[in-house]
């Protein structure tokens, strides 16, 4: 019939998540926060590498006690995901990591019947989840992952054919499946991998995605959709690889997180050329509610030297553009007056400290 929405996947129209036939399962905010929650209670190898990694950046001076660089910011209390703090790459604010989300796992029907439970992929992965989450003030709130048993060799070629098909025809109706993967016999197919990673960078917009294996000894790839949501180097150049075997070396590649930056992330180029606005950061008031968005070319201002609640003021760049003014004591964070620096306070209150 005319005007009747089309359901099944076609060459010639961009894919949609209803069109896919992979099971969705879904774990919510509180779901994550037990997960969390487990996470900080799970006693072993793998937990106490991220505990130590954690404590190191905690030692570290970071020549990026600026408000333009990626941080983590752990200064005070005891280590727990709200006590640790991450600038976001959106809008530079500093917001800690207990910030829950929704993961959405895609999965072949055939995983139930082989009793392969989805919580325990998410649970895998869940400290890098937790620091891509803290490093967006926005866009983050859910998280897509998507189960297959590819094999390690397949899994590259999955990230080559998406780079190559991003960088050239994202969002070309005429686009066809034309890769080796094809032939190969996975669960789910490739057509499917491919209508689901489409449907979801069509209709979501995700910061970031990860494909997931089963096959043999777990393992992912974490894919970006912009060069500004990559981790910096300068912070994760030495993030442990997520291994549970001790006797791991660094060439492990359990959770494919881009320690070496851009040199080893695998970015999807579906920004340039025309078919989105370019991508720009937008500084803005550390308060959560407060939309005020700071004149890119403010200078770091500071109000009296305690650093208190009540520490800085907010003023007006040109053009009546707010330039704001910077947290007098940690120098980390910025705001456009001193009712939302003391509205912000109970929360900023636990990572404020003078720099080293």
């Amino acid at each position: 019939m005319p005007g009747r929405k089309q359901r099944h996947y076609s060459i010639f129209s961009l894919p949609t998540l209803d069109m896919s036939e992979l099971v969705k399962h879904t774990l919510d905010h509180d779901d994550t926060d037990m997960l969390i929650d487990r996470w900080l209670d799970h006693r072993g190898h793998g937990h106490d590498a991220y505990h130590e990694w954690f404590r190191e950046v905690r030692e570290r001076k970071h020549a990026a006690h600026s408000q333009k660089k990626q941080i983590i910011a752990w200064n005070k209390g005891d280590f727990a995901p709200e006590n640790v703090f991450c600038r976001t790459v959106d809008t530079g604010r500093l917001i800690p990591l207990d910030r829950t989300w929704t993961t959405h796992v895609y999965h072949h029907h055939s995983f139930k019947d082989r009793n392969l439970p989805m919580t325990p992929v998410v649970f895998t992965m869940l400290p890098e989840l937790m620091l891509l989450r803290g490093m967006h003030d926005s866009g983050c709130d859910e998280i897509f992952i998507i189960v297959t048993d590819l094999k390690r060799q397949e899994m590259d070629d999955v990230t080559e054919y998406f780079k190559l098909i991003c960088r050239h025809s994202f969002g070309r109706p005429y686009m066809r499946l034309t890769h080796t993967l094809l032939r190969q016999r996975r669960t789910p197919c490739f057509p499917q991998i491919d209508l689901a990673v489409r449907a979801i960078l069509n209709e979501k917009r995700p910061r970031f995605f990860v494909l997931f294996s089963h096959h043999g000894t777990s393992y992912s790839q974490i894919f970006f959709t912009h060069a500004s949501y990559v981790p910096d180097e300068d912070i994760f150049y030495d993030y442990p690889t997520g291994c549970p075997n001790p006797c791991c070396n660094d060439d492990c590649e359990m959770i494919r997180f881009p320690r070496r930056g851009l040199e080893t992330a695998s970015v999807l180029d579906i920004w340039g050329k025309g078919r989105r606005k370019r991508i720009r950061p937008r500084p803005m008031c550390n308060w959560i509610d407060c939309d005020v968005t700071f004149a890119e070319d403010a200078g770091n201002m500071s109000g009296s030297s305690e650093g208190s609640e009540v520490s800085v003021g907010s003023s007006s760049g040109g053009e009546g553009r707010i330039t704001g003014q910077t947290c007098s004591k940690c120098k980390l964070v910025k705001y456009c007056s001193a009712e939302h620096q003391r509205k912000d306070w109970e929360e900023h209150r636990r990572v404020c400290a003078k720099p080293l």
